[in-house]
């Protein structure tokens, strides 16, 4: 039994070339595994509802906006969540747009938004950011769910429907561009406040990656 051990002890403390190959390349592989797997869970962690309104300040105003929105509740029952409307579904844009959205973890950190009346007072910069973002990426995140070619213009309004077939059809606008402020509340749209904030300077620069082939059937 002792000679056992000793036989194998020596290889695992001095393996030979090929041995050491196999278990750097087993290593790597469960490392992978793990690594991956972690980063997957960690990116849906932070994609559901409860992790966005764990921020007191997001459970108190956009939430509440939400909730009486057809967005929330309405007679189909489908519902959207934060992310459906502020995460693009494919890979690229998903990453890119998480990597951008993590100084809004700093923001939290160091309490800039934390009270109602910061909120408010950052309302107009906040939609201003998303609204240029989704106009740069032809409103990606409202093609999460909506779909131009499944929509039957014969139930919607005469409005809608003349919107939808001209404006939206033609690329001449796009989603956000008529339906700003469906989900949450309109800020003070004043020039006052606009100049006040600096619109004009707000870049998003996830919004603006190429959109790849086939962008819509992946979502």
């Amino acid at each position: 039994m002792k000679r056992f051990f000793t036989r194998y002890w020596r290889i695992l403390s001095r393996p030979s070339v090929h041995f050491s190959l196999g278990f750097l390349t087993l290593g790597g592989f469960i490392a992978g595994i793990i690594f991956w797997g972690g980063f997957n869970t960690a990116m849906e962690a932070t994609n559901t509802e409860q992790f966005c309104i764990s921020c007191h300040e997001m459970e108190r105003n956009p939430m509440q906006e939400l909730k009486t929105t057809i967005h929330y509740t309405n007679r189909s029952g489908v519902r959207a969540t934060c992310s459906d409307c502020h995460v693009p579904h494919g890979w690229t844009h998903k990453v890119a747009r998480k990597m951008e959205a993590s100084k809004e973890v700093w923001g939290w950190v160091f309490g800039s938004i934390r009270t109602e009346e910061q909120f408010e007072a950052k309302r107009r910069e906040l939609a201003e950011r998303e609204w240029v973002r989704l106009q740069a990426n032809d409103s990606l995140e409202c093609r999460n769910c909506h779909e131009f070619d499944s929509m039957d213009f014969t139930q919607q309004s005469t409005r809608a429907a003349r919107a939808h077939s001209t404006n939206l059809a033609s690329g001449d606008a796009t989603c956000i561009d008529c339906h700003k402020g469906i989900a949450h509340e309109l800020p003070d749209m004043s020039p006052k406040i606009e100049a006040a904030v600096g619109v004009p300077d707000i870049v998003s620069w996830a919004a603006h990656l190429e959109l790849e082939s086939g962008a819509y059937a992946e979502q």
